[in-house]
């Protein structure tokens, strides 16, 4: 009998004490074709522009602040649902200083809005020097909106090439980082994202060819997983969705 005590009051002492993790759970959601918070996300000059329909969402994931505790009880709840995940909170906040992450993050995104601008006008055989970019995310950071911002350049300013637009009237989401060279990278956190694009009406979900397994984790019924490599096999598959052609699958 006295063990049980002991044990129940050690199972109701760590049901109360936080543990070093962090929840993430899907975040917003942001269109590149659009706006967001009220202000364009792609500003474009020095060419002239194509209308565009549809749309070509970004995706994030959102975090627990790091002064949230976290008890045992809450984070085996989050372990329990495809929806939320548990990760230790030095992974999500560098050094437990979120003022460093902010910042972390800020410049990813800089970087990210570089290369997507590097990549999409370098597709579209255009000049940086003439033509000219400003990406509008408000705060959100990081670099995962590389090949969603891409693809919302080259639609806007090329379209698929053959006089119509890129996502076919459909809402398109997606993640990816993007280099210079129009290379899809890995970003972490995939089955999260696939959720926030099916809550926010994406039937397509274009992500790196790396992280298919990740992806087919919990996947929202009725999203189409399409994997990639680069941008331009990007614009391809979404050729191919219109045309009816062969669409890369995980």
């Amino acid at each position: 009998m006295l063990c049980g005590v002991l044990v129940t009051a050690l199972f109701g002492v760590a049901a109360f004490v936080p543990l070093p993790y962090t929840l993430t759970m899907p975040g917003v959601t942001a269109d590149t074709l659009g706006d967001y918070q009220g202000r364009p996300v792609l500003t474009i000059t020095g060419a002239p522009l194509r209308p565009v329909d549809g749309q070509l969402r970004m995706v994030t994931i959102s975090a627990t602040n790091q002064d949230e505790r976290v008890g045992l009880w809450r984070a085996l709840q989050a372990w329990a649902d495809p929806k939320e995940a548990v990760r230790p909170t030095d992974t999500v906040y560098p050094k437990s200083d979120p003022v460093k992450s902010e910042q972390v993050n800020a410049q990813q995104m800089t970087e990210s809005q570089d290369s997507a601008t590097v990549a999409a006008l370098s597709y579209l055989h255009l000049s940086p020097d003439q033509v000219k970019v400003t990406v509008d995310l408000g705060d959100i950071g990081g670099p995962s909106a590389g090949q969603m911002l891409a693809l919302g350049i080259v639609d806007k300013l090329g379209g698929n090439g053959k006089g119509g637009g890129l996502t076919g009237g459909r809402t398109i989401a997606g993640t990816g980082t993007i280099d210079d060279q129009g290379n899809v990278g890995e970003v972490g956190g995939v089955p999260l994202k696939t959720q926030a694009a099916a809550r926010d009406g994406a039937g397509v979900f274009l992500l790196p060819r790396a992280e298919c397994a990740d992806a087919k984790v919990n996947t929202p019924k009725g999203l189409r997983l399409v994997p990639v490599d680069t941008l331009a096999e990007s614009v391809a598959a979404l050729e191919a969705l219109e045309s009816g052609g062969d669409v890369p699958a995980c």
